[in-house]
């Protein structure tokens, strides 16, 4: 089917503005348009169209149901278009004005505001996006284009191949328990003397998780657990209020007063690598290019 000239993507940019806020005026100053600009284009549209979208009522435009029905399509239009320029600009390795980050919770204290205020400090102009979420939850995310890049916990086999890794640091398993437990002034704690002790885990979407199953693999029994949650901070929260114990990664320390973090004996030793991902087609882009080697920076100076 032909399109006429007259239908561009800006007039349907002027046309949803109306129908959301009902008023010409509040249309141009919303777009930074003269009022006599908006009337014309949606005049235009409907030329194009062929096909009446409003009834006059004096100066004011009423929407028919035809233009209900066309904003629907014109809106997924845009849409289209705005991914369909974006994905481009990504192939060419064009940094946008917008970069959106995924994160694990338990990176918010320093990682990520070290990160973030260095990657703005390279690209002023940035605008970043924040998401927190669970490994998984931001891998999948990822993977869909919701996001255009993550920091998350990563064992190295893991990796996904179209993914290109940029290590940040190393983080260790630690036994965390609240202050004053019977563990106090263990020197490492040897898991098979905690058969009848109670834990408190993240859930299966957690890296930290992975890392707490293998250790009790390793012990060769299942652990008492009492709860599960879905942020390190409720779990935090359960170990400072004696609901169990938990093993956690060393960086978590300066969340909480209330836990005490105990070196796990060797045969259960276990870690973190906490990694930036995107994808590998998009490694010349500048936005991702100023995030990898501020993830350098970040590693050679080891601060968590």
């Amino acid at each position: 089917m032909h399109i006429d000239e007259q239908v561009s993507f800006r007039k349907l940019e002027i046309f949803l503005s109306f129908l959301e806020l009902g008023n010409m005026t509040r249309v141009s100053e919303a777009l930074d348009l003269s009022v006599v600009s908006v009337h014309r284009a949606l005049h235009s549209l409907e030329e194009g169209l062929r096909c009446p979208l409003f009834r006059r009522d004096g100066r004011k435009l009423i929407p028919l149901a035809s233009a209900y029905v066309f904003a629907e399509d014109a809106e997924r239009a845009l849409r289209a278009c705005a991914s369909g320029i974006e994905k481009a600009r990504q192939a060419a390795g064009v940094g946008g004005a917008r970069l959106k980050v995924g994160a694990l919770y338990s990176l918010t204290l320093n990682t990520i505001p070290r990160l973030l205020m260095g990657v703005k400090t390279r690209r002023p102009e940035l605008d970043v996006d924040l998401t927190l979420g669970s490994n998984r939850d931001l891998l999948r995310k990822l993977s869909d284009g919701e996001l255009d890049a993550i920091v998350i916990a990563l064992h190295e086999r893991d990796t996904p191949s179209d993914l290109q890794p940029v290590p940040v640091f190393d983080d260790d398993i630690w036994f965390a328990a609240p202050p004053g437990s019977p563990y106090a002034q263990h020197r490492e704690i040897d898991l098979l003397g905690l058969r009848d002790a109670d834990f408190v885990s993240l859930n299966d979407d957690f890296a930290t998780y992975q890392d707490f199953t293998h250790a009790f693999d390793v012990a060769g029994f299942q652990p008492r657990i009492a709860m599960r949650v879905g942020d390190i901070f409720s779990l935090i929260n359960l170990v400072s209020g004696g609901m169990g114990y938990a093993l956690l990664p060393g960086r978590i320390a300066e969340f909480s007063p209330q836990i005490q973090l105990i070196p796990l004996a060797r045969r259960y030793a276990t870690s973190q690598r906490i990694t930036l991902l995107f994808a590998r087609n998009r490694e010349r882009d500048p936005n991702l290019l100023a995030l990898s080697a501020e993830c350098r920076v970040f590693k050679r100076h080891d601060v968590k």
